[in-house]
C-alpha cells in the first residue's frame, strides 16, 4: 500500500519566490504547505530586507500606468519614464552578466516580467514609483532612469507582509521553525516529500511535489569561503541569517545539477558598522548607493573603481566585491557640498558611519584615511575632470581624462566644503551559484534528466546572474520563476 500524500505541493522557504510559488499552485487548486526555517518574527527571507524595487519590461506608458492606477493625473504628468521594452531588459541583463546568462532562462524572465507584475498586482500587491531612489527632478518633472521604476508599497517589508496576508487569505498553510533537512524519493526516484526538523524533532511530510525556494548560501560562512574565496568569511550579510544553503545541498545530494556562477555573488557597499546580519527595522538602509556623484577611496586614500561606469543599478551589485578586496575591507565615499543634496535617504539614518569637515585633510583624519594620499587623489581627480554639463538622470559623459581608474560619467570636482565621507564595507546579498532548471522550473540532474516532482525558484537557481545583475531583476526572477514553479507543480499533480 502506497503512502498517501498530505499535500499536493510543499514549498520550502518563505521569501518572494516561495510565496509566489505557493500562490500560483493554490490558484490551480493545489493543497499547499509552506515550510519556513525561520521563526515567525524572522519570516520572509531576503525579500524583507530589500527595497522592494522590481525591474520589468513594458512597451509604453499605458502598460506602465496599468500597474499604478491609484496615482493621480498630476502625479503621472510629473513623471518622465522612458519605455523599457523586452529588448532593452534583455540587453541590460546580457551586458551586466558579460553575455553569460542562460539564454532560455533570461528570455523567460524578460518575456514574463510584465505579465508576472500584473499577476502579482491582481493578487493584491500594490506598487508606487521610485520617486526618491530612481529619479531626479529636472525643472518640474521627475526624470526616471536605468529601467527600474516601481517598488512594492512598503518596500521589501511591505511586499513580504502582503504576500503572507494573501497566502493566508487563500488557505495556504505555513509552518515556522520547520527546517527541511532531506528530500524523500520513492523507488522510481521521484521526490515525494521532505524530512523536517522542528521543535518536536524529526518528521516526514509527504506530497506530490516539492518546490525549493529557500535562498542561496550567503549566510553560510564556510560555503562563502569555499566557493567565493578567501576573505568572504568577513563579509556582512545584508539579509536573513537563515539562508545557509541547505536547499541547494539536499538537491545536489540526490543528483541535481549545479549551475551558474558559484564564485559570484551580489555584494554592495554596506555601512562599515552595520551588524553581521540584517536588521529588520533598518532593512536595506545600511546600503550606500549614491557613489556615482562622488568618489570612492580605500583607507590608503586611493581610488579603485570607476564610480561613473554606468547607472548604479548596473554596478552596485559588483562593487561590494571590489571593497572586500581593499585593505581592512573598508572604503570611503567622498562628496562635497555640490552633490550632498543628491544622496539617497539611506545616507541620513542615525546609524550611518560618517564624517564632515571643511578640508579634505581634516576629513581624512576623521575617517583614518592616509591624509597625504587623499589630498593627492582628490587633487589629481579634480584636475582630470573635463568640461561638460552634469546631469544626474542620464549618462552625461562628463568624464575624467588621464587618471586610472577613470570616471566615465558624473565627474565634477570635489572642491566645495563642507566635505562629507561615509565609511562602507562589503555587504553580501545573495549568491549566484545554484541548481539547474528548465523552462518549467523543473530541476535537472547531472545527465540533464528531470528529477520528477522537484522544482526550484528564486536565489537557489543558477544560470541567470554572473559577475553582477541589473538592479531589481532578482525580485522579478523570484516572481516569474516562482509563479512558473507553482503552476508547473500543480499541473503535475492534476495530471496524475
Amino acid at each position: 500500500m502506497g503512502i498517501i500524500p498530505e499535500f499536493d505541493v510543499v514549498v520550502v522557504g518563505a521569501g518572494n519566490s516561495a510565496m509566489c510559488a505557493a500562490l500560483a499552485a493554490r490558484e490551480r487548486g493545489a493543497k499547499v504547505l509552506v515550510l519556513e526555517k525561520a521563526p515567525f518574527e524572522w519570516r520572509g527571507g531576503n525579500t524583507y530586507f530589500t527595497g522592494g524595487a522590481i525591474r520589468f519590461a513594458f512597451e509604453n506608458m499605458k502598460q506602465f500606468c496599468e500597474l499604478i492606477p491609484d496615482l493621480s493625473k498630476a502625479e503621472l504628468d510629473s513623471m518622465i519614464v522612458p519605455e523599457y521594452p523586452n529588448t532593452q531588459f534583455y540587453s541590460d541583463l546580457m551586458r551586466v552578466t558579460q553575455g553569460l546568462a542562460d539564454i532560455e532562462l533570461s528570455q523567460i524572465l524578460v518575456d514574463q516580467s510584465y505579465f508576472s507584475m500584473c499577476w502579482l498586482r491582481e493578487k493584491g500587491v500594490r506598487f508606487v514609483p521610485l520617486w526618491g531612489r530612481q529619479s531626479a527632478k529636472v525643472g518640474n518633472k521627475y526624470q526616471f532612469w536605468g529601467g527600474l521604476n516601481l517598488e512594492a508599497v512598503g518596500g521589501g517589508k511591505g511586499l513580504s507582509d502582503k504576500q503572507f496576508s494573501i497566502a493566508e487569505e487563500h488557505g495556504i498553510q505555513i509552518e515556522y521553525q520547520s527546517k527541511v533537512i532531506r528530500l524523500i524519493q520513492n523507488s522510481q526516484a521521484a521526490v515525494v516529500g521532505v524530512t523536517i526538523k522542528d521543535q518536536n524533532g524529526f518528521r516526514d511530510i509527504f506530497s506530490k511535489s516539492v518546490i525549493l525556494a529557500c535562498g542561496g548560501f550567503e549566510a553560510n560562512t564556510e560555503m562563502r569561503s569555499r566557493y567565493l574565496g578567501p576573505g568572504w568569511e568577513f563579509a556582512k550579510v545584508r539579509g536573513s541569517p537563515y539562508n545557509t544553503g541547505e536547499g541547494i545541498q539536499m538537491a545536489l545530494d540526490i543528483g541535481a545539477q549545479s549551475y551558474g556562477n558559484w564564485s559570484g555573488c551580489h555584494a554592495v557597499a554596506w555601512d562599515m558598522n552595520a551588524p553581521p546580519y540584517g536588521n529588520r527595522n533598518i532593512t536595506d538602509l545600511f546600503q550606500k548607493h549614491s557613489y556615482p556623484y562622488g568618489i570612492i577611496v580605500n583607507i590608503e586614500g586611493n581610488r579603485f573603481v570607476d564610480e561613473g561606469a554606468d547607472f548604479r543599478n548596473f554596478t552596485y551589485a559588483q562593487y561590494g566585491r571590489e571593497i572586500i578586496m581593499q585593505p581592512q575591507r573598508v572604503a570611503f565615499q567622498i562628496f562635497d557640498k555640490k552633490t550632498i543634496h543628491l544622496l539617497r535617504d539611506e545616507y541620513s539614518i542615525p546609524q550611518v558611519t560618517k564624517a564632515q569637515a571643511n578640508t579634505i585633510r581634516e576629513l581624512a583624519e576623521k575617517l583614518s584615511i592616509d591624509q597625504d594620499a587623499l589630498e593627492h587623489t582628490v587633487t589629481e581627480y579634480n584636475n582630470a575632470v573635463q568640461p561638460g554639463e552634469f546631469h544626474p538622470a542620464i549618462l552625461d559623459k562628463k568624464h575624467t581624462v588621464g587618471i586610472e581608474p577613470p570616471k566615465s560619467n558624473w565627474a565634477i570636482p570635489i572642491d566645495t566644503p563642507p566635505y562629507h565621507g561615509f565609511a562602507v564595507t562589503c555587504g553580501i546579498t545573495f549568491t549566484f551559484g545554484g541548481l539547474k532548471i528548465n523552462k518549467n522550473a523543473q530541476v535537472l540532474d547531472t545527465e540533464e534528466h528531470l528529477i520528477p516532482g522537484l522544482y526550484a525558484a528564486g536565489e537557489l537557481v543558477g544560470g541567470l546572474f554572473y559577475h553582477g545583475y541589473p538592479g531589481g531583476s532578482g525580485l522579478c526572477a523570484g516572481i516569474v520563476f516562482g509563479r512558473i514553479a507553482g503552476e508547473s507543480a500543480a499541473k503535475e499533480f492534476l495530471s496524475l
